[in-house]
């Protein structure tokens, strides 16, 4: 048996074919011969090392969310798929393609509680959209290139596939076959229904248009954009997608998610007619399910989805579309617009509810709190913030300022997790500045987001991979505190933190380190990481009090 001829390189052949140039891993004993096959292509295919799983699924499920291809990941069994899982929850929730392979143990050891063995298809069976253990060799090649297509195909999402170690070196026959790269299905939508729309669309007055999901190209935004100014459409991006539409652009008028402008979530439940294009309107994007009626909203809702499975699953819609969103977009800019000026002041009327709720430095008690005053920082990141900047978070009352001030105007620029998962803003930067090492890529994560991967610093060392994290640091579990405090109030449980000096933690990585801990030391702070060649962290001390930008702690804690 040649190295040529394992299991592991037929494995390592399909990747390729498929077009796989990153993948992100935690080395186990369980696939060496992975990575030994690994090495073979290792002008093809980067392999990152991480340093741990948990960072490792996270940088996959980004790397899927910035290119809308499968991001990649590695991991041993047992404590690795058990520590990676969180990645593919994630992954499944924000609908991105992601491909997790495991090692398992060898298959005569099957069903004796063997060393870290689990059954991944129990286990994983609710977190993916398939999982599988590929028992025989030389069905590799099957399984893998249905992983692509699963993974993509519909709404995407993660595929699970478990590698017994002793089949990855078995010999496979000399003429085995490497598959043609997965090519998923594009559907377009019927053109009966779309002279439907175009009839509600006519007819009516208070239109409103959501964009959100996975599956969208630059064309397409480009498309959309014009369908909304073509048919005067205020438009607003579901939670956690907001580089869908230029935020700057005279149609846009907010976030449709949560934390949501009240006047905002007003004209959605006073909308005639709501085209929502790619969301879920999951629990985060509905106000937890109080923005439309459930199961028949008031509203004539037009449903357009990726997967059939989503039409009908909360919502009964008055229209539906399962089609591929390019597809849908060119459509709709090609429909013809009626009588669409009577609504130019009902579209204005929205913007302007949009630039008063986006503003920083407006009467905001929270945004002037303490010594650095949040409002003056994003004030200031709005303006210096480079237009091809790629910006990650994670979860945290901190977020609730980026999502409400900065004015995404890029597509592909914001990746965040809509499943909720701390510890995603530093590795998903990592896994963005990896993939478009040309763009600035800017972290935005709090000290108790920032700790439960902190140790993917190693990994930026490692690689050499230059990103700039904006740490805030108010000493707590900032949204449970919020919570706390608006229920329990005065009774301060579990909620405080002790913390490292994180400007030392950088340094102690050979990376760089700062302290901001008045307002004007971070202009001069952000504009050396942007233009230093490794990682920057930039602690921000936040008072405690700033824990929402219109409330105190203290406001909260009184109501």
């Amino acid at each position: 048996m040649t190295k040529n001829t394992q299991a592991a390189q037929s494995l390592v052949e399909c990747l390729v074919a498929n077009g796989a140039d990153t993948a992100f891993c935690v080395p186990g004993e369980s696939y060496l011969a992975v990575l030994d096959a690994l090495y073979d292509v290792r002008e093809k295919i980067k392999l990152i090392t991480c340093r741990q799983e948990g960072g490792t699924s996270t940088m996959a499920e980004a790397y899927g969310k910035l290119t809308g291809r499968p991001g990649i990941c590695f991991v041993t069994r047992g404590p690795g798929a058990t520590n990676a899982s969180i990645g593919v929850h994630t992954a499944f929730q924000d609908s991105s393609p992601m491909i997790m392979f495991i090692g398992q143990v060898a298959r005569d050891q099957y069903d004796r509680e063997a060393f870290q063995e689990v059954d991944y298809r129990q286990m994983f069976g609710p977190l993916a959209k398939w999982v599988a253990e590929i028992r025989e060799a030389d069905r590799i090649p099957e399984y893998v290139n249905r992983a692509f297509h699963v993974a993509q195909s519909g709404r995407p999402g993660p595929v699970v596939l478990a590698l017994p170690e002793d089949m990855l070196v078995e010999a496979l026959p000399a003429n085995h076959v490497t598959p043609l790269p997965a090519t998923p299905p594009k559907a377009a939508p019927d053109q009966t229904t779309l002279d439907k729309l175009a009839e509600e669309l006519a007819r009516a007055e208070r239109p409103v248009m959501i964009l959100g999901g996975q599956g969208w190209t630059s064309e397409a935004v480009k498309d959309i954009q014009q369908f909304a100014e073509k048919h005067n459409l205020p438009t607003g991006c579901a939670f956690r997608f907001q580089d869908l539409f230029d935020n700057n652009h005279p149609n846009y008028m907010g976030d449709v998610g949560i934390g949501i402008n009240p006047k905002l979530f007003k004209r959605v439940q006073d909308a005639d007619l709501i085209l929502n294009v790619g969301a879920r309107l999951g629990e985060m994007t509905s106000s937890g399910y109080s923005l439309l009626d459930i199961p028949f909203p008031k509203q004539k809702l037009v449903m357009v989805h990726t997967g059939a499975e989503e039409t009908g699953h909360v919502y009964r819609a008055h229209l539906s579309f399962t089609c591929s969103l390019p597809e849908m977009a060119r459509a709709l800019k090609k429909l013809p617009a009626e009588n669409t000026g009577r609504r130019t002041e009902y579209v204005a009327d929205a913007r302007a509810d949009y630039e008063s709720w986006n503003n920083p430095l407006g009467d905001l008690k929270g945004s002037k709190t303490g010594d650095v005053h949040l409002g003056e920082i994003y004030s200031y990141l709005n303006k210096a913030m480079p237009k091809d900047a790629i910006l990650t978070n994670g979860a945290g009352n901190y977020a609730i300022w980026l999502h409400r001030f900065f004015r995404y105007s890029t597509f592909r620029s914001q990746l965040a997790p809509t499943s909720g998962a701390m510890g995603y803003a530093l590795p998903a930067a990592l896994a963005a500045k990896i993939t478009a090492p040309d763009r600035p890529v800017v972290c935005f994560t709090g000290d108790g987001d920032f700790m439960m991967t902190c140790q993917e610093l190693a990994t930026a060392a490692h690689h050499n991979v230059p990103v700039t994290i904006l740490l805030f640091n108010n000493g707590m579990y900032g949204t449970i505190r919020m919570h706390q405090e608006r229920t329990y109030p005065d009774r301060v449980s579990a909620t405080a933190l002790t913390n490292p000096d994180f400007a030392a933690l950088a340094q102690a990585y050979g990376l760089n380190g700062v302290k901001v801990t008045k307002t004007s030391e971070f202009a001069p702070a952000f504009e050396t990481a942007l233009g230093a060649d490794k990682t920057t962290v930039i602690e921000i001390i936040v008072d405690p009090q700033a824990l929402t930008p219109a409330a105190t702690l203290d406001d909260i804690r009184k109501k």
